[in-house]
């Protein structure tokens, strides 16, 4: 695999730790801002909100520029957004600054996958992706709980000024590593071509796929803390190692997803789907004791995280003539499940269903994600001529149709 690679890691790991540290500090820039946490809890809405919006736009108005530079300037921007949150003075400021360091995270990955794919060979295409996206599962072991602790111990501030350096790192890497043959792209189509590929029926199912995949995923996933504690029996102050048992499953499924995709990609994303389905299905039962419920959070992160690489394959697929938008709109559904599948199963236990309902919830997502994957497959393939598929044509045969007028043979 070509050592660009882990110039993209680089840059995947501070956008992971940057996008999953605000949870664990909720409680002391609330404090230190002087708003309730629910008030605080906005800016792990502001971050998702810029990604929702960067990631399509971003990847849209850079159609046409080289792929190295784009991503150059999008950790540019990256570094811009992390140093104005350490800065921010109050929570209005900081909220802006979230928004702005979100911004360029699906463009980022978008434009990465690219650049990843186009560096290998086909048959190895998920396995660069999925090298890519290590940077964003590693973070979960070592990034979140690193950057957390930093801010517990120095402030919270000192958080985003590290992160900064990471994306700062990333530059570097992505500056030395990157090779100018992604400078130009002949098959760029511009805004009105990227914006006219996202049109097709096919492009949406999939994305609908990654919407339902992953808001199962956080249907549970949002409120694993409870779940470990009010059911399994867990101490608060252990919390966060089993978190870091998740990083460790969505670090394997990922890397595991990214070598099968590679052979089959619709037989991985399947197969990925119906073990998140068993695995959400089975979460109420194994939460139920304290040797059970840590192989419940590896499972989850390995079943949910198999399916990544090939659900952002599947997109770029569908959208061929627009890959870097499809795959940054991948980024968009991504955290569109994140916050659909957090209220999807908030709704489940405010029911009363008991706490380790937003899990079934989950499951009955995976179950439609499977469903709408089907559906896509489905019309892709109505829709796709058949390779050698010849139409029949009467052709006049030389020994019967063009038999001489007068009767004779020869």
């Amino acid at each position: 695999m070509p050592l660009a690679l882990l110039a993209l890691a680089v840059g995947a790991f501070g956008i992971g730790t940057t996008e999953f540290v605000m949870m664990g500090l909720l409680p002391d820039v609330a404090d230190d801002l002087g708003v309730s946490i629910p008030t605080a809890g906005h800016l792990v809405s502001a971050y998702a909100i810029g990604v929702v919006v960067g990631a399509p736009l971003l990847a849209a108005v850079t159609a046409r520029m080289s792929r190295r530079k784009v991503l150059i300037g999008l950790m540019v921007l990256f570094v811009a957004g992390n140093a104005l949150s350490a800065l921010a003075p109050g929570h209005h400021s900081l909220l802006a600054a979230r928004f702005l360091s979100g911004l360029p995270h699906g463009a980022f990955f978008g434009v990465g996958a690219v650049v990843a794919t186009g560096m290998v060979a086909a048959e190895r295409k998920a396995r660069a992706v999925s090298l890519m996206f290590l940077g964003l599962t590693v973070a979960n072991i070592a990034g979140v709980p690193a950057a957390t602790l930093m801010g517990q111990q120095l402030g919270w501030r000192a958080t985003f000024l590290g992160v900064s350096v990471i994306g700062l790192a990333a530059i570097v890497s992505l500056v030395l590593l990157l090779p100018r043959t992604t400078e130009h792209d002949s098959t760029a189509t511009g805004l009105r071509g990227e914006l006219a590929a996202l049109g097709s029926l096919p492009v949406w199912l999939a994305l609908g796929t990654t919407v339902a995949g992953f808001g199962a995923l956080f249907s549970a996933y949002s409120y694993i803390t409870p779940m470990l504690t009010d059911s399994a029996g867990y101490a608060d102050s252990s919390v966060t190692l089993l978190l870091a048992l998740f990083g460790v499953g969505a670090t394997a499924g990922n890397l595991l997803g990214g070598r099968l995709a590679d052979r089959s990609m619709r037989g991985t994303l399947f197969g990925g789907l119906l073990s998140l389905v068993a695995v959400l299905a089975l979460f109420p039962l194994m939460m139920g004791t304290a040797w059970s419920a840590p192989l419940a959070v590896v499972l989850l992160g390995a079943a949910a995280f198999v399916t990544s690489s090939p659900l952002l394959l599947m997109v770029m697929e569908k959208a061929s003539s627009a890959p870097s938008l499809a795959s940054s709109a991948n980024q968009a559904a991504f955290n569109l499940a994140n916050a659909g599948g957090a209220w999807i199963g908030g709704l489940a236990l405010a029911a009363g269903f008991g706490v380790t309902s937003p899990a079934l919830a989950g499951a009955a997502l995976a179950v439609l994600g499977l469903a709408v994957a089907t559906l896509a497959y489905t019309v892709d393939r109505r829709s796709t001529p058949v390779p050698g598929r010849i139409v029949a044509t009467h052709t006049p045969h030389p020994s019967k149709d063009m038999t001489p007028a007068d009767g004779s043979t020869r």
